[in-house]
């Protein structure tokens, strides 16, 4: 246990006296709003999502489904949208989403308040991700400016050649509740800058989250059409709007299993995607790293959002000459984590966003200590309402286990030992997945193996530094493909037009 029974007593108690100050304010609302062709409208669906509120672990809302008849307003309006906005220039593109930047910043409180009532994370967080999401919109707004075409010199006279980017059209998109404002300014902001239009569905669990994203690029200036909110069955949405010929390019972040349902149904209609999906994260510790920091910075990036981040670090590679060091100094990191509401100024972790998510997560340890691993801290539900689970580290893992295999998606550590840095990379690369990997080493030689031989579509060697708005974000292998960061963000929604032209 975290501390002791006595400290875990205390941490219940204070979950469960959280829990009571925010029983007596819960109301179950009905969410029943879509944003469609610039207006908020009644949703027409006949089935309804429920909405829990993770802290208490019951209703909080009910959230209506967008009908069939809102789907083909939503696409309709997002066309006609698109015959506009992609003749704006892109300075006044530029301009509106700038604009948007600077609401959400003057409106960071309101949201971040959301985020922690509907998602979970501490509030401290939820401002991070805020503050980030303002930065990509700044980012991709200024990018917008400067997708260039180029010129490429003729064969002979009398003969032009250009090549032209051009947005590819109205966008698909669809973003979970993990972080429900930057994932869903990452699509938003690369494709209003590229001169697209988009029909976005976020997740059904943080409705008002990102209906207050809808109101403030509608508040900022963007025209009728060009932003449209959905929510719906997953299944029945997807398939609407990637079927639709209206509809030409699709971006999704989610599970690596939904993800291929998405891109399959995407490749028949072939419409061109971003796929951004689950990740397996290794962690590499070697014998001269500078084991203070990277157990400082590798508890904070593991048990932020309760391990809810697709790049989260998961399978910790430790070589043999450090393991016992680092690991008691990893462990002593994570006994100061302090679990509870994320609405309370010392929390550091909140929740886990539903019951099913901490079912899942119990089962992949249970697993695990079934098959030989040993919990050296956590591992057990805290209180006795909400989706609390006690920040976890195993050791004695071995391949054979389920979480060594399937992304746990929660505060779980696996905490491995090897030998050579051949061991360590063959391990690192076994999973199909290939998102971020992370690397704590003096050695260059070592940093310069790391970097040709992961399969990972990003590494981070000595900090944490991935997901920044002017970098690239996205996997290889079954982690997808695309780029929701950097310049690539842009180019996913540009087409290419080659334009050759002789004078008469």
């Amino acid at each position: 246990m975290i501390g002791g029974p006595h400290v875990m007593d205390k941490m219940a108690h204070r979950i469960r006296s959280a829990d009571d100050g925010s029983a007596s304010e819960a109301h179950v609302h009905t969410h029943n709003r879509l944003f469609i062709d610039g207006k908020w409208v009644e949703a027409t669906g006949s089935s309804h999502t429920d909405v829990y509120d993770p802290v208490s672990g019951r209703i909080s809302g009910r959230l209506i489904h967008a009908g069939q008849a809102d789907l083909a307003a939503a696409v309709a309006a997002s066309r006609a949208g698109f015959a506009a906005w992609r003749r704006r220039s892109a300075f006044n593109r530029c301009r509106i989403i700038r604009s948007a930047a600077d609401l959400l910043r003057e409106r960071a409180p309101h949201i971040a308040s959301l985020v922690t009532r509907e998602q979970g994370k501490p509030l401290k967080e939820a401002a991070i991700e805020i503050d980030l999401a303002a930065e990509l919109l700044d980012w991709c707004a200024e990018e917008g400016r400067r997708a260039y075409g180029r010129l490429i010199p003729a064969r002979g006279p009398g003969i032009s050649q250009q090549v032209l980017r051009e947005p590819v059209g109205p966008v698909a998109a669809f973003t979970p509740s993990s972080f429900p404002v930057s994932h869903a300014v990452r699509k938003i902001g690369a494709a209003l800058a590229a001169g697209c239009t988009m029909v976005i569905k976020p997740a059904e669990e943080t409705p008002e989250t990102t209906s207050a994203l809808a109101d403030i690029f509608n508040d900022a200036g963007v025209p009728p059409g060009v932003l449209n909110l959905v929510y719906g069955d997953p299944a029945a949405v997807s398939e609407y709007l990637i079927s639709h010929p209206f509809i030409r390019k699709v971006s999704f972040t989610g599970s690596a299993r939904a993800g291929k349902n998405i891109a399959a149904l995407a490749g028949i209609h072939m419409k061109r995607c971003t796929m951004e999906l689950g990740g397996h994260a290794p962690a590499f510790i070697f014998d001269d790293a500078d084991i203070d920091s990277a157990a400082r910075l590798l508890a904070y990036s593991k048990y932020r959002n309760s391990g809810q981040a697709c790049a989260s670090p998961t399978r910790f590679l430790i070589q043999r000459g450090v393991y016992k060091a680092f690991t008691e100094k990893f462990i002593a990191e994570v006994k100061r984590i302090r679990v509870g509401n994320g609405r309370l100024s010392d929390t550091t972790m909140g929740p886990l966003l539903s019951a099913k998510r901490l079912c899942a997560v119990q089962a992949l340890v249970g697993d695990a200590v079934e098959r030989g691993a040993r919990i050296e801290t956590g591992g057990h539900r805290i209180g006795d309402a909400g989706h609390f689970l006690a920040p976890t580290v195993l050791t004695n893992v071995t391949a054979d286990m389920q979480i060594m295999n399937e992304e746990p998606f929660g505060p779980v550590a696996l905490l491995g030992v090897f030998d050579t840095i051949e061991e360590a990379i063959e391990e690192a690369n076994r999973p199909p997945y290939g998102l971020a990997s992370y690397a704590f080493t003096r050695s260059n030689a070592t940093a310069s193996l790391l970097s040709s031989e992961l399969e990972t579509g990003m590494l981070s060697i000595n900090h944490l530094g991935l997901g920044l708005p002017e970098t690239p974000y996205g996997g290889v292998k079954e982690s997808g493909y695309g780029s929701e960061g950097g310049s690539e963000a842009i180019d996913d929604y540009l087409v290419t037009k080659f334009v050759s032209h002789a004078t008469a």
